[in-house]
Protein backbone atom coordinates (compact mmCIF):
# COMPACT_ATOMS: atom_id res chain seq x y z
CA UNK A 1 0.00 0.00 0.00
CA UNK A 2 0.93 3.39 -1.03
CA UNK A 3 0.09 5.73 2.10
CA UNK A 4 0.19 9.53 1.04
CA UNK A 5 -0.31 11.47 4.80
CA UNK A 6 -1.31 15.40 3.87
CA UNK A 7 -1.45 17.77 6.50
CA UNK A 8 -4.59 20.17 5.86
CA UNK A 9 -3.29 23.63 4.21
CA UNK A 10 -3.22 27.04 5.03
CA UNK A 11 -6.75 27.89 7.36
CA UNK A 12 -5.31 31.31 9.36
CA UNK A 13 -5.00 31.62 12.83
CA UNK A 14 -6.59 29.23 15.21
CA UNK A 15 -9.38 30.52 16.93
CA UNK A 16 -9.66 30.39 20.55
CA UNK A 17 -13.35 29.40 20.82
CA UNK A 18 -12.58 25.40 20.12
CA UNK A 19 -16.59 25.43 18.64
CA UNK A 20 -15.33 28.23 16.24
CA UNK A 21 -12.22 26.83 15.63
CA UNK A 22 -13.69 22.87 14.23
CA UNK A 23 -15.52 24.70 11.50
CA UNK A 24 -12.45 27.17 10.37
CA UNK A 25 -11.74 26.86 6.88
CA UNK A 26 -9.06 26.94 4.49
CA UNK A 27 -7.95 30.56 3.23
CA UNK A 28 -7.09 32.09 0.21
CA UNK A 29 -3.79 30.92 0.52
CA UNK A 30 -4.67 27.25 1.56
CA UNK A 31 -7.23 27.29 -1.75
CA UNK A 32 -4.24 27.75 -4.19
CA UNK A 33 -1.53 25.43 -2.41
CA UNK A 34 -4.42 22.63 -2.74
CA UNK A 35 -4.43 23.56 -6.95
CA UNK A 36 -1.13 23.55 -7.13
CA UNK A 37 -0.38 20.35 -5.10
CA UNK A 38 -3.21 18.52 -7.06
CA UNK A 39 -0.97 19.48 -10.29
CA UNK A 40 1.81 18.42 -9.13
CA UNK A 41 0.21 14.72 -8.40
CA UNK A 42 -1.35 14.99 -11.48
CA UNK A 43 2.00 15.74 -13.39
CA UNK A 44 3.52 12.35 -11.07
CA UNK A 45 0.35 10.72 -12.42
CA UNK A 46 -0.82 10.07 -8.90
CA UNK A 47 -4.44 8.37 -8.62
CA UNK A 48 -5.85 7.63 -5.42
CA UNK A 49 -7.98 4.84 -4.62
CA UNK A 50 -9.45 6.17 -1.21
CA UNK A 51 -9.39 9.62 0.24
CA UNK A 52 -10.09 9.59 3.88
CA UNK A 53 -10.20 13.01 6.14
CA UNK A 54 -10.45 14.14 9.25
CA UNK A 55 -14.34 15.67 10.25
CA UNK A 56 -13.37 19.16 10.29
CA UNK A 57 -13.81 21.54 7.45
CA UNK A 58 -10.28 22.61 6.67
CA UNK A 59 -9.19 18.95 6.30
CA UNK A 60 -12.90 17.99 4.26
CA UNK A 61 -12.14 21.37 2.50
CA UNK A 62 -8.06 20.04 1.55
CA UNK A 63 -9.53 16.38 0.86
CA UNK A 64 -12.06 17.87 -1.48
CA UNK A 65 -10.02 20.12 -3.55
CA UNK A 66 -7.05 17.57 -4.19
CA UNK A 67 -9.40 14.83 -4.99
CA UNK A 68 -11.47 16.72 -7.53
CA UNK A 69 -8.26 17.64 -9.01
CA UNK A 70 -6.97 14.72 -9.48
CA UNK A 71 -9.88 12.80 -10.68
CA UNK A 72 -11.53 11.48 -7.44
CA UNK A 73 -14.71 10.41 -7.68
CA UNK A 74 -15.39 8.41 -5.01
CA UNK A 75 -17.03 9.59 -1.48
CA UNK A 76 -14.45 11.04 0.85
CA UNK A 77 -14.38 8.73 4.37
CA UNK A 78 -14.63 10.64 7.45
CA UNK A 79 -12.84 9.36 10.44
CA UNK A 80 -12.29 10.40 13.98
CA UNK A 81 -8.79 8.45 13.64
CA UNK A 82 -7.55 11.38 11.34
CA UNK A 83 -8.92 14.15 14.25
CA UNK A 84 -6.66 16.56 15.69
CA UNK A 85 -7.29 14.45 19.10
CA UNK A 86 -6.83 10.89 17.56
CA UNK A 87 -4.48 8.07 19.06
CA UNK A 88 -1.75 6.18 16.82
CA UNK A 89 -3.92 2.79 17.68
CA UNK A 90 -6.70 4.47 16.06
CA UNK A 91 -5.11 5.54 12.85
CA UNK A 92 -3.43 1.77 12.68
CA UNK A 93 -7.11 0.94 12.58
CA UNK A 94 -7.87 2.79 10.03
CA UNK A 95 -5.09 1.49 7.85
CA UNK A 96 -6.13 -2.24 9.17
CA UNK A 97 -10.07 -1.74 7.79
CA UNK A 98 -8.99 -0.45 4.66
CA UNK A 99 -6.24 -3.15 3.02
CA UNK A 100 -7.57 -3.04 -0.58
CA UNK A 101 -6.56 0.65 -1.19
CA UNK A 102 -3.47 0.67 -3.18
CA UNK A 103 -2.85 4.20 -3.03
CA UNK A 104 -4.53 5.90 0.16
CA UNK A 105 -4.36 9.89 0.84
CA UNK A 106 -5.46 10.56 4.51
CA UNK A 107 -5.50 14.01 5.15
CA UNK A 108 -5.37 15.81 9.22
CA UNK A 109 -3.87 17.46 11.66
CA UNK A 110 -0.07 18.56 13.90
CA UNK A 111 0.95 17.52 15.63
CA UNK A 112 -0.51 13.27 15.94
CA UNK A 113 0.43 13.62 11.66
CA UNK A 114 4.08 13.63 12.30
CA UNK A 115 3.70 11.76 15.54
CA UNK A 116 1.58 8.52 13.01
CA UNK A 117 4.17 9.28 10.30
CA UNK A 118 7.23 8.80 13.02
CA UNK A 119 6.08 5.78 14.66
CA UNK A 120 5.45 3.62 10.79
CA UNK A 121 8.84 4.52 10.34
CA UNK A 122 10.66 3.80 13.68
CA UNK A 123 8.24 1.10 15.31
CA UNK A 124 8.19 0.13 18.79
CA UNK A 125 10.65 2.25 20.51
CA UNK A 126 11.57 4.58 22.69
CA UNK A 127 11.60 7.27 20.02
CA UNK A 128 10.11 8.49 17.20
CA UNK A 129 11.65 9.64 13.76
CA UNK A 130 11.04 13.60 14.18
CA UNK A 131 9.18 15.17 11.22
CA UNK A 132 8.29 17.97 10.17
CA UNK A 133 5.10 18.65 8.19
CA UNK A 134 4.27 22.01 7.88
CA UNK A 135 0.84 22.96 6.45
CA UNK A 136 0.15 21.42 3.35
CA UNK A 137 3.04 18.94 3.30
CA UNK A 138 2.60 15.60 1.90
CA UNK A 139 4.20 12.20 2.98
CA UNK A 140 4.97 9.41 0.82
CA UNK A 141 4.81 6.02 3.05
CA UNK A 142 5.07 2.41 1.37
CA UNK A 143 3.58 0.16 3.67
CA UNK A 144 5.00 -3.86 3.73
CA UNK A 145 6.56 -6.08 6.22
CA UNK A 146 8.04 -4.44 8.62
CA UNK A 147 8.93 -1.00 9.08
CA UNK A 148 7.31 1.51 6.98
CA UNK A 149 9.62 2.96 3.97
CA UNK A 150 9.68 7.03 3.51
CA UNK A 151 9.62 7.51 -0.59
CA UNK A 152 8.91 11.16 -0.62
CA UNK A 153 8.29 14.30 1.68
CA UNK A 154 6.61 17.50 -0.30
CA UNK A 155 6.91 21.02 1.56
CA UNK A 156 4.78 23.42 0.22
CA UNK A 157 8.01 25.30 -0.78
CA UNK A 158 8.75 22.53 -2.80
CA UNK A 159 5.62 22.22 -4.05
CA UNK A 160 5.50 25.85 -5.37
CA UNK A 161 8.93 25.53 -7.74
CA UNK A 162 7.23 22.21 -8.86
CA UNK A 163 4.49 24.38 -10.27
CA UNK A 164 6.28 27.75 -11.17
CA UNK A 165 8.84 25.43 -13.24
CA UNK A 166 5.91 23.19 -15.01
CA UNK A 167 3.81 25.94 -15.63
CA UNK A 168 6.35 27.90 -17.74
CA UNK A 169 6.81 27.47 -21.51
CA UNK A 170 9.61 25.72 -22.38
CA UNK A 171 10.61 28.03 -25.75
CA UNK A 172 13.10 30.24 -24.97
CA UNK A 173 11.97 34.21 -25.52
CA UNK A 174 13.53 35.84 -28.65
CA UNK A 175 13.63 39.57 -29.15
CA UNK A 176 11.74 40.46 -32.73
CA UNK A 177 13.30 43.62 -33.45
Amino acid sequence: MNLYILRHASAGLRRKNPILDLKRPLDKEGKKHCLQLAYVLNALNIQFDLIVSSPLKRCLQTASLIGTETGYEAQILNSNALAPEATFPQFQKLLRENPHAENLLVVGHNPNLSSFLGSLLVPATSTEAKIRLRKGSMARVVLTRGPATLQALLDPRTVRALYATSTKSSRRKTSRK
